[in-house]
C-alpha cells in the first residue's frame, strides 16, 4: 500500500502533465479522427505509464530494492502484453475497432489527405496494395516455414499413436473384460489435417456405455451452476436399479456420474498399472504420464527430437447426439461433476464444407492463426477451438474467401478476435448460448485483447514474435 500511496502522491507532484496527457488522449479524435486516435493512444499511452513510473519511483536505494519484483505494468517491447488500457482508452478501443486502420496513412485527418490532391490518389492505392501483397506474401512463408507439418513427420506421429491406442486396449480388454467400453478411436489436429508446427498432439477417445434407463443427461444452464456448454450426467430410477445396477455406479458423486471419478479409474488402471518402460522398449519408444495434466496424458518420445502428447479421454455419446468428454471444467473446484460438451466434430465439419462449396481458405488461415497463437506466448489462452469458432462466425458476415484474400481475412481475424475479447464474450458459432471464453479470467482477457490490439496496426511483426 505504500508503494501505491508514493504512486499517487507523484502523480498529484508531476506539475499538471499526466493531466495533459490524459487531456491529449481524451481529446484526440477531433484532431485526427478516430482511427487516429485509436493509433496514437497506444504509443502516447507507453510514454505516459512510463513518465508515471519515472515520478513515482523509489527515492531512495532501500525503497527499490524492496520493489524488486518487475511491476506487471511495465511495458515490454519484446512481445509480452502488459494491460496499459485505462478505462476511458479502453471505451475509445472498443468504438474504434471497426475503423481501425492497417496503414500508417490511414490514421491522417481527412483535411490532410484532400490537401495532397488527386494526384496521389493512384500512387497512395498502389502503396497500400503493396502493403497488402507484402503481409500476403509473409502469411505464405510463414506458413510454409513455421505451420505446415510435413507428411512423413504426421505419419510417424500417426503410427506412434495407433501404438498407444493398441496397448491400451488390449490392457483394458485383459484387465477389466467386464468394462462396458464401446471401440477406443484417435482423434485430433494429427487427424483432420489442422496440426500445425509440430505432430506433437493427439486425443485417444474411450467411449463409454451407459445403460438408457438408468442414466439422463442434464444440460449444464438449466442447473444452479448456469454453465451452457456443460452437462451433468445424473442417475436416475434407483427405485427399480438400485446402486451396483450399473458398472459406473462406483463413480457416482451426489446422484450424477463424476468425470473426475471416472478419470481417476483410468489414471489408476493406465498410468498406475500399465508397464510403460517395458512396454517402450518393445516399441523403442520412452513413454511415461505426463506429470502434472488436468486429464490422464501419455507423453512419448518416438525419435530423439520427436515428442508426442496422447491425451486419454473418456467419452459420452448421448441418445440425442451430444458428445460429453471428462475434460474437467477450468475452475473445478466449483463444477467437479460437470461434463465438458465437444463441438470439434461438428466445427471442423463445418469449416471444411465452407472451403469445399467455395474454394476458400479458411482452414488455411486458421492453421496460420493457431500457429501464431501456438508459439507466442502471450497468446498461448487462445485455444484452436476459440479460433475456429471466430472464423466460424467472420465467415457469416464475410463472403470473400479466396486464397488472394487470405492478409485480408486474417487482419479480419484479429479484429474479430479483438472484438469478442472486449465484450468479454466469444459465442459458440454452432451453438450460441454456450460462451467460449467463460474460462478466461479478466486479466487473462485484458492481455489476450491487447496484445491482438497491437498486432493489428503491424501484423508482420507478430509473425517475426512467432
Amino acid at each position: 500500500m505504500a508503494g501505491v500511496s508514493e504512486g499517487k502522491k507523484g502523480k498529484r507532484d508531476d506539475g499538471g502533465i499526466g493531466t495533459a496527457i490524459d487531456f491529449v488522449l481524451s481529446n484526440a479524435k477531433v484532431v485526427l479522427g478516430v482511427g487516429g486516435a485509436v493509433m496514437l493512444g497506444i504509443a502516447t499511452l507507453a510514454v505516459k505509464r512510463m513518465y508515471d513510473r519515472a515520478v513515482s519511483a523509489p527515492a531512495s536505494p532501500t525503497k527499490a530494492q524492496h520493489s524488486g519484483q518487475r511491476s506487471w505494468e511495465e511495458p515490454s517491447w519484446l512481445g509480452s502484453s502488459p494491460r496499459l488500457l485505462t478505462s476511458d482508452m479502453k471505451a475509445t478501443v472498443s468504438q474504434s475497432l471497426q475503423s481501425l486502420p492497417t496503414s500508417s496513412a490511414a490514421t491522417e485527418p481527412g483535411c490532410m489527405r484532400r490537401a495532397k490532391g488527386r494526384g496521389l490518389v493512384a500512387q497512395e492505392e498502389l502503396r497500400r496494395a503493396r502493403q497488402r501483397l507484402s503481409l500476403q506474401e509473409q502469411l505464405w512463408v510463414f506458413y510454409r516455414q513455421r505451420v505446415s507439418i510435413p507428411g512423413e513427420e504426421q505419419a510417424i506421429a500417426r503410427q506412434a499413436a495407433l501404438d498407444i491406442c493398441a496397448e491400451v486396449r488390449l490392457f483394458l480388454r485383459a484387465k477389466l473384460p467386464d468394462m462396458p467400453l464401446r471401440e477406443m478411436y484417435l482423434c485430433g489436429g494429427l487427424y483432420d489435417d489442422l496440426q500445425v508446427v509440430t505432430a506433437d498432439h493427439a486425443q485417444l477417445m474411450v467411449p463409454l456405455v451407459l445403460e438408457k434407463n438408468l442414466w439422463s443427461p442434464v444440460p449444464g444452464e438449466d442447473t444452479i451452476m448456469k454453465a451452457p456448454g456443460f452437462w451433468l450426467v445424473r442417475r436416475e430410477n434407483l427405485e427399480y436399479f438400485p446402486r451396483g445396477s450399473s458398472y459406473w455406479d462406483r463413480c457416482v458423486v451426489g446422484g450424477y456420474l463424476s468425470p473426475k471419478a471416472i478419470l481417476e479409474v483410468f489414471e489408476k488402471l493406465v498410468a498406475g498399472s500399465m508397464n510403460w518402460p517395458a512396454i517402450g522398449s518393445v516399441l523403442d519408444y520412452v513413454i511415461r504420464p505426463a506429470v502434472p495434466s488436468e486429464t490422464l496424458a501419455l507423453e512419448v518420445q518416438y525419435e530423439a527430437d520427436r515428442r508426442l502428447c496422447v491425451d486419454v479421454l473418456p467419452l459420452l455419446t448421448m441418445e440425442d447426439g451430444v458428445s460429453l468428454v471428462a475434460r474437467p471444467h477450468r475452475w473445478a473446484e466449483r463444477h467437479e461433476n460437470l461434463w465438458r460438451q465437444s463441438f470439434r466434430a461438428e466445427e471442423t465439419a463445418r469449416l471444411r464444407a465452407l472451403d469445399q462449396g467455395d474454394g476458400g481458405c479458411r482452414c488455411l488461415c486458421l492453421k496460420v492463426a493457431t500457429a501464431v497463437c501456438k508459439l507466442d506466448p502471450a497468446l498461448t489462452r487462445l485455444s484452436a477451438s476459440q479460433l475456429t469458432n471466430a472464423l466460424l462466425l467472420l465467415s457469416e458476415s464475410q463472403g470473400d474467401w479466396a486464397q488472394e484474400a487470405l492478409a485480408d481475412r486474417f487482419l479480419e481475424l484479429l479484429r474479430a478476435l479483438v472484438g469478442h475479447l472486449e465484450a468479454g464474450r466469444l459465442p459458440c458459432a454452432l451453438y450460441p448460448k454456450v460462451d467460449l471464453f467463460c474460462e478466461l479470467t479478466p486479466e487473462e482477457v485484458d492481455e489476450l485483447g491487447y496484445t491482438l490490439y497491437c498486432a493489428l496496426s503491424n501484423p508482420e511483426a507478430l509473425l517475426r514474435m512467432a
